[in-house]
C-alpha cells in the first residue's frame, strides 16, 4: 500500500513516519482522559492563579537504568495533569491573563514538544509532534522544542514566575539542544534565575506546590473513573492471590501473580514497587527486595497497587500463609483492623486528617498495652511507626494541600503493627508484622470504601483463602539450569 503512496523518491525514512502515524490509534485503550479534561484543568489553574503571572512545567527527565538503556519514561504528573502529553523533553507555559504575539493573536499557553523524527521513532516509539500536539491534545500554540531558544516572551514583565524546584540530575545531550537539560537552561536565561531562586518570591516554587496541590487533591469525575479501575484490579490481584497463596511459594512468584493479574486486567504499571515480605521481611515498612525462596507459615503482608492510565491504587492485606491465623496473628491482626475502622469513622468533609490518624494510634496503643507488648501508650511509636495516610492518584502518594478532609479526596486509610525478631515483648508475637491499606473516597458525610473488592475480615479473609485460584492450575516445568551437572 506504501508503494501507492509514494514515488520511487521517497525515503525510508518517510515510510516509517507514515507507517507510525497511521497505526498509532489502532487496538488501544479508549478510557484515556479526554483533552477536555486537560483543558478543563488548565483552566482552573488560571483561576487561582495570581494576576499576571506565569507558571512553568517541565517534563520529567529521563533515567538510566543499565548503560544505555533507559527505564520506561514517566511524565512528570503535573504536565500530564495539565496538557496530557507523556513524552519527555518538553515544557507547558500557562498565563494567567491573555498574551499577545507579534501578528496580534491571543493565548494563554504554550505547549514545547518533542520534534518528529522517523529515525528515532523507529527505535523508541512514536512522537506526537507539534502537529499532533494540537490535533490530539487540543493546544493551540504548540511549538518543537528547537523553537525555545528563540520564543519572543520577556519574563521580566511578570509578577510572578511559577514554578517546580529544578530536578539536579538531568542528563545533557551532546547531540540534541532541545533537551530537557536545554530547555531548562534557556528558561533559567531567559527568565534570569538566579541561583538561589527560592530566596526571591518573584520566582515561586511554594505557589506551585500549593496551586497544584488544591487542584489534584479534589479528583474530577474523568479521574474517578481510572482510579476505581486501578483500584478495583489491585483488589482482584489480592484475591487470586489469597486463593493461590501456598507455603512453598516465593516472595517474588507471589509478586509476579499480583502483576500479572494487573496486566490481564489492563494495567500499565504498578503505582510503586510491589511489598511482599513474609515473618519479618513484613515488619520492614518498605521492604523491595521480595527474595525469600518459601515464605513458610509465617503473616504474609502484600502492599501492592495497579497503576492504570497513570492513576496508581494501594491496597495493603495481610494474611497467614497456611490460609488460617494463629491465635497470636488473629490478635494483633484484630487490632490494627479495630484501629482502621476507628479512623474511618472520622472520615467525611471538614474533619481534619490529624483526628483520623489521633483515633488510630490511640488504638493501637490500647490494644498492644492490653496485650502486655508495651508498658506504656508512649511507646506504640515503637510498633506502629509511621503515620496513617496519604493521598493517591497521579502519584501513589499524590499531591494535596489542606489540612482538613474535603469532599472529592482519595486517600488511604493503612495502619499497622510490625513486631520484628527480637523486640522486647514477649517471643511470640516475634516475627508478625500487619498492615491494613484501603483506599477511600471522602463524600459530603461519610466516605466510600473502593477497595471493598478485597477482604479485610479475619473470617472473609480464611474463607477466600479456601477457595481455588484459576492460578492454581499454572504450573511450569523445572528449569534445565536447576538440575545437578555431571561431574567432568
Amino acid at each position: 500500500m506504501l508503494r501507492t503512496i509514494f514515488n520511487k523518491a521517497a525515503t525510508p525514512f518517510l515510510l516509517v513516519l507514515l507507517f507510525l502515524t497511521s497505526n498509532a490509534q489502532e487496538d488501544r485503550p479508549g478510557d484515556y482522559l479526554p483533552k477536555e479534561f486537560h483543558a478543563g484543568r488548565r483552566a482552573a489553574l488560571r483561576e487561582i492563579m495570581p494576576d499576571n503571572s506565569v507558571m512553568v512545567v517541565f517534563a520529567y527527565p529521563t533515567r538510566t537504568f543499565s548503560n544505555d538503556v533507559d527505564y520506561f519514561y514517566h511524565q512528570n504528573p503535573d504536565l500530564y495533569y495539565f496538557s496530557g502529553y507523556k513524552e519527555p523533553h518538553s515544557l507547558l507555559l500557562v498565563f494567567k491573563n491573555k498574551q499577545t504575539d507579534a501578528s496580534g493573536n491571543a493565548y494563554d499557553e504554550v505547549l514545547f514538544v518533542q520534534k518528529r523524527n522517523a529515525k528515532a521513532e523507529q527505535w523508541t516509539g512514536r512522537r506526537l509532534g507539534d502537529e499532533g500536539a494540537k490535533s490530539q491534545l487540543g493546544f493551540q500554540e504548540v511549538f518543537n522544542g528547537e523553537e525555545f531558544r528563540k520564543f519572543n516572551i520577556d519574563f521580566s514583565k511578570f509578577d510572578k514566575i511559577i514554578f517546580d524546584h529544578f530536578p539536579v540530575d538531568v542528563p545533557a545531550s551532546k547531540t540534541d539542544s532541545a533537551d530537557l537539560f536545554h530547555l531548562m537552561q534557556q528558561f533559567k536565561e531567559k527568565a534570569s534565575i538566579p541561583e538561589d531562586y527560592f530566596k526571591e518570591s518573584r520566582f515561586d516554587t511554594k505557589l506551585y506546590q500549593e496551586l497544584t496541590g488544591k487542584l489534584r487533591e479534589i479528583k474530577t469525575p474523568e479521574e474517578m473513573d481510572l482510579i476505581r479501575k486501578a483500584v478495583e484490579i489491585s483488589c482482584q490481584g489480592q484475591n487470586e492471590v489469597m486463593k493461590a497463596l501456598k507455603p512453598d511459594m516465593s516472595e517474588l512468584e507471589i509478586q509476579g501473580l499480583h502483576e500479572y493479574v494487573h496486566k490481564k486486567y489492563g494495567a500499565e504499571e504498578v503505582g510503586y514497587g510491589s511489598i511482599i515480605g513474609a515473618g519479618d521481611d513484613g515488619c520492614i515498612l518498605h521492604y523491595m527486595e521480595n527474595t525469600k525462596t518459601k515464605i513458610g507459615n509465617e503473616m504474609l503482608l502484600m502492599d501492592v497497587g495497579a497503576e492504570y492510565h497513570g492513576y496508581s491504587a494501594d491496597v495493603t492485606r495481610t494474611v497467614p500463609a497456611t490460609g488460617k491465623f494463629s491465635a497470636e496473628e488473629k490478635q494483633i491482626y484484630q487490632l490494627v483492623y479495630d484501629a482502621q475502622e476507628a479512623a474511618f469513622r472520622v472520615l467525611k468533609d471538614g474533619a481534619k486528617w490529624a483526628d483520623a490518624g489521633a483515633a488510630a494510634k490511640e488504638s493501637i496503643a490500647e490494644g498492644l498495652l492490653k496485650l502486655g507488648i508495651i508498658k506504656d501508650k508512649k511507646e506504640v511509636g515503637k510498633y506502629y511507626p509511621h503515620g496513617l495516610s496519604h493521598h493517591i492518584g497521579l502519584d501513589v502518594h499524590d499531591r494535596g494541600y489542606s489540612s482538613t478532609l474535603k469532599k472529592g479526596m482519595v486517600i488511604t486509610i493503612e495502619p499497622g503493627i510490625y513486631i520484628p525478631s527480637n523486640s522486647n515483648c514477649d517471643k511470640k508475637w516475634w516475627g508478625i508484622g500487619v498492615r491494613i491499606e484501603d483506599d477511600a473516597l471522602i463524600r459530603e458525610n461519610d466516605y466510600e470504601l473502593l477497595s471493598s473488592f478485597a477482604p479485610r475480615k479475619i473470617e472473609d479473609i480464611e474463607k477466600m483463602m479456601a477457595e481455588q485460584s484459576v492460578i492454581n492450575n499454572f504450573k511450569l516445568p523445572p528449569l534445565k539450569s536447576t538440575e545437578k551437572k555431571k561431574a567432568f
